[in-house]
């Protein structure tokens, strides 16, 4: 059975520099603030790196499910050369992964790309809920970035 996964991508530039904005994004306890209906907990001590996990729950009143994930890659950004960290999601009910860059712009500007590829379990969900995934997570993502861009704004 071949799996029609979830694939979007949301991009938002930031009057930030890169450093900052990478940040904020890999504070991951940052992330319920920003993302709708989104709550989230740290299940190592660590939270930088291949190997920090955490659970983002997403929830409307008693339904909702927990969404782990553990980093895989991580590589900051630093001068010119931009940021990326790569996020592996071994949930029940969503797998796949999640990567995000950081590429560093001129006059202290950067722009931030968030990817994701994921399936729907049951895979053969996936037919009917593909689309939908894709079309949610990029209207949340696409919210919840704009939400951290103008914070980040605000403090630099």
């Amino acid at each position: 059975m071949v799996e029609r996964m979830a694939r979007f991508t949301v991009s938002v530039e930031v009057h930030a520099p890169a450093a900052e904005v990478w940040a904020a994004l890999v504070d991951w306890r940052n992330h319920a603030r920003w993302a709708p209906l989104t709550t989230v907990r740290l299940t190592t001590e660590r939270m930088d790196g291949p190997g920090a996990g955490f659970v983002a729950r997403s929830h409307l009143g008693p339904l909702g499910f927990d969404d782990p994930m553990t980093v895989v890659g991580w590589e900051p950004p630093e001068g010119e050369r931009p940021g990326r960290c790569d996020i592996d999601k071994h949930g029940r009910v969503i797998r796949g992964r999640a990567w995000f860059r950081v590429l560093p712009l001129e006059a202290g500007r950067c722009r931030v790309d968030w990817s994701e590829d994921v399936t729907v379990v049951p895979h053969r969900l996936d037919r009917v809920t593909g689309a939908l995934v894709a079309a949610v997570g990029r209207a949340g993502f696409g919210q919840a970035l704009r939400k951290m861009a103008r914070e980040v704004e605000r403090r630099s």
